[in-house]
């Protein structure tokens, strides 16, 4: 089974930066995909960035370039780096990745999510 951990949470004053690291482990043949969704207070999950297994990233248009999310193919990881951090950035974020454990066995896994808080 697919695991996901975390880290890099907190709280931090608008205009600010936070780093996200979050690290897949596991029986994992391959992922295809690996990113950042989050959830705000009143309001829907939503995609905030995304990386492909061939490095195609997707963003949130509230978080085009401010925010930039890489990879390190070696460890099965991802980093989402926010910067210029606003108020309705604060969310649970959660991390997602997909791939293949096996032939013809896929997963989606999910992190246990991480709170920011960003403050005026």
């Amino acid at each position: 089974q697919v695991q996901l951990v975390a880290s890099g949470g907190g709280s931090v004053q608008a205009g600010g930066s936070l780093r996200l690291s979050c690290a897949a482990s596991g029986r994992i043949f391959s992922i295809n995909a690996m990113g950042w969704y989050r959830l705000a207070p009143g309001k829907q999950r939503e995609l905030a960035a995304t990386i492909t297994r061939d490095g195609t990233t997707n963003f949130a248009a509230s978080v085009k370039g401010r925010f930039t999310i890489s990879g390190d193919l070696a460890k099965n990881t991802v980093y989402l780096q926010m910067n210029s951090l606003k108020l309705e950035d604060t969310a649970v974020y959660y991390c997602n990745a997909r791939g293949i454990i096996t032939q013809g066995t896929t997963f989606d896994s999910w992190g246990p999510g991480t709170q920011v808080t960003v403050s005026s």
